[in-house]
């Protein structure tokens, strides 16, 4: 018995950093590009911000509960998310061995039946997340149908998943022109203590919506904070841990509309990993 529970544990670590090597490899690139793709692109900023937390959200499922849910309903999900962030080509690189389907909508037609598979088979809260992200596979078919998705999805008695869901809705709220109603939802996301969409996340959509509406120094106020606790971030042991992808982006900004501001911020921390 002990040599099978041995066994099971290493293969449940093996698991896990299969899923954290790929947050390590995909997301910091995402997020670095998020600030970019917040300027001049409506819709596609919806669908840019929810690629980054489809990958963030890899990491909460098999690191919060990998030691207190069901392991099938875990590893189906994650086989549905990679179903959603597989590549898109006519004509795949030679020796590429994974999935590739040849349109964007073949994709996210594939991954809403992978997530309807996850809702159908296992209950809550994997239920409530598969559906989650059926809703942001159907934004990218049927806009109208995906936002009443969401909705759904934004009642669900999952935190974490309702609190994703009220993000996406805040996003495409934004890329409708309705700034105010953006940042109230935004605001309302602050005050909530969930995991996901992280608060570096949601103030960054925030001082976007700002710096939009002309209102240069509570961006910049904002952008300040999410530097200035990107630089002094440090280990258990004091060491300076690397800025976010969101930090450096939202540094880049502040020296854009507040380059006075940006001098204020403390020094970058070596580019010198910890141990």
């Amino acid at each position: 018995m002990a040599r099978k529970r041995r066994q099971a544990e290493q293969a449940e670590e093996q698991k896990k950093t299969v899923y954290r090597d790929t947050f390590q490899e995909n997301v910091g690139k995402q997020v670095e590009q998020l600030g970019k793709g917040l300027e001049g692109k409506g819709r596609t900023i919806l669908y840019g911000l929810l690629a980054v937390i489809a990958i963030a959200i890899v990491v909460f499922i098999f690191y919060s509960y990998s030691r207190r849910q069901n392991g099938a309903a875990q590893a189906a999900l994650g086989k549905a998310i990679e179903t959603s962030q597989a590549m898109v080509s006519a004509s795949p690189m030679a020796g590429y061995t994974e999935k590739t389907y040849a349109t964007d909508k073949e994709r996210s037609e594939a991954a809403i039946a992978a997530f309807q598979d996850v809702a159908g088979k296992y209950g809550s809260p994997f239920s409530d997340r598969a559906k989650y992200f059926m809703a942001v596979e159907k934004l990218k078919l049927d806009r109208a149908v995906g936002l009443a998705e969401l909705q759904e999805a934004a009642k669900s008695s999952d935190k974490d998943t309702a609190a994703l869901a009220k993000f996406a809705l805040a996003q495409a709220t934004a890329a409708d022109g309705k700034l105010d109603e953006a940042v109230g939802m935004y605001n309302e996301l602050l005050t909530q203590s969930t995991v996901l969409p992280s608060k570096e996340t949601v103030n960054f959509a925030l001082a976007g919506i700002y710096e939009k509406q002309g209102k240069t120094a509570e961006a910049a106020e904002i952008y300040f904070a999410i530097g200035k606790t990107g630089r002094e971030a440090k280990t258990a042991d004091g060491k300076p841990l690397p800025m976010s992808g969101t930090a450096r982006e939202a540094v880049t900004k502040l020296e854009k509309i507040a380059p006075d501001k940006a001098k204020e911020l403390p020094p970058e921390p070596s580019a010198t990993e910890p141990e």
